[in-house]
């Protein structure tokens, strides 16, 4: 068993396919440029069954040590999920560390996350991914066969491990379940403020925070590489003077988003889930776009969101020609996609028109009375309404004039009671 070192930035990528997948090769170089990895080489082959043992064929696998040997590499990366047995059998031939596509994005999801809960659903997936390969750590120990009392060291390490292993994704869970709960506390709150909820999702490094940043001035952290961000934030964005929406920035999607990620992250996705709009934003000079479009749905469908509306915002106009901002509707009139550069601004005030006239359709306009007996409603009007004007009646009562959303049927109920029994 060779020894691991301690870090190893020099890796050589491997792909295999079974035909020309450039885009998919780019996007391992970017992966692993995002973890911090100096690519030295690249190894292509095509093929269109794995080879059980090693994934690729013994040719290649020759092929493959003699560049990691040219090259001093000290990482081999795949751009493929990889057994136990198979990466446990590339270390042995290769004598360098060998990490798959679910590692390496864990990898790069473990440098990111930097909220509490980020961390905690970071480690319960490397967690689980681990718990599959614990047994290649071990395999320089004592294994030996019989019954009680013959059991070697390396068998009773490994069941230490995995039950070690177990306790904490159980704790890690329980922690989870915790901080949920807070987040569904939270967005009960707002749903009783009846702030409606914008959504940023799309594809890793489409410019997701980026358009966040330019819409609030929230901030937040944006470079030109994947999983930039991890933990969501939220922020007040503000239509009109009457109007305000909560606007979501999420987690970027990739191609082939390793499911434990997908389990671990459901709790921050379900900002997606529970939005009243999802701003899909699409990087409009990727020659790939409908792929990613197409992979970004797919994920949305798997964590329930694909009920949530949707507007598509292609988002760096700047990079391509003859594209003016604009926005495009569909066959109901609605507006469809939008056109716009997060980078220089171009296109912003559009998106924030269509926006606006979104939601303004959802806005009953009311002038009522309220009595002195009403305080109490009225404290509520000021808590999830807009008070665009308010006199006093001079008898303890007020006049108002208000703006609140439709979806609050509870409130609107009381005041159209309350204005029938004033009509009796």
């Amino acid at each position: 068993m060779f020894e691991r070192p301690k870090s190893g930035e020099r890796a050589v990528l491997v792909h295999l396919a079974a035909q020309d997948e450039t885009e998919a090769l780019v996007e391992l170089q970017e992966l692993a440029s995002s973890a911090g990895a100096e690519f030295v080489a690249t190894v292509t082959s095509r093929r269109h069954t794995p080879d059980p043992r090693y994934y690729i064929g013994k040719g290649k696998l020759d092929e493959l040590a003699r560049i990691v040997r040219e090259n001093e590499a000290e990482l081999v990366l795949f751009n493929h999920p990889l057994t136990p047995s198979q990466e446990r059998n590339l270390e042995r031939e290769l004598s360098v560390r060998v990490v798959d596509r679910t590692g390496l994005i864990l990898d790069i999801f473990a440098q990111r996350a930097q909220s509490f809960e980020g961390k905690l659903q970071v480690e319960l997936a490397q967690l689980r991914h681990l718990s599959t390969r614990l047994v290649r750590g071990w395999t320089h120990l004592e294994r030996q066969k019989g019954g009680i009392g013959l059991r070697g060291p390396g068998e009773t390490q490994l069941e230490t491990d995995k039950r070690l292993i177990a306790d904490r994704i159980r704790l890690i869970q329980k922690r989870l379940e915790k901080v949920e709960r807070q987040r569904n506390q939270e967005r009960s709150a707002r749903r009783r403020a009846e702030l409606p909820v914008v959504s940023l999702v799309g594809y890793t490094n489409a410019g997701k925070s980026t358009l966040f940043n330019a819409l609030t001035g929230a901030g937040v952290y944006a470079a030109n590489q994947l999983f930039a961000t991890l933990d969501p934030t939220l922020r007040r964005l503000q239509l009109t003077p009457s109007l305000t929406v909560i606007l979501a920035d999420t987690v970027g999607f990739i191609r082939h988003l390793p499911h434990e990620l997908v389990a671990a992250f459901r709790s921050t996705l379900k900002e997606a889930v529970d939005a009243d709009l999802l701003l899909h934003v699409i990087d409009a000079s990727d020659e790939r776009s409908d792929e990613t479009i197409s992979e970004v749905n797919r994920v949305l469908s798997e964590i329930g969101a694909d009920r949530v509306r949707q507007i598509q915002v292609f988002n760096k106009i700047d990079r391509v020609a003859d594209i003016e901002p604009h926005a495009e509707r569909n066959a109901s009139g609605d507006v469809a996609k939008v056109w716009l550069s997060a980078k220089t601004g171009a296109g912003l005030p559009l998106l924030h028109d269509v926006l606006e006239v979104l939601f303004r359709r959802e806005v009953i306009h009311r002038r009522i009375h309220l009595g002195p007996e009403n305080a109490g409603l009225r404290a509520r009007l000021y808590n999830a309404a807009q008070i665009l004007r308010e006199e006093s009646d001079g008898t303890g009562g007020w006049d108002l004039e208000v703006e609140l959303l439709k979806r609050d049927v509870k409130l609107l109920h009381e005041l159209d009671e309350l204005q029938d029994s004033i009509s009796a």
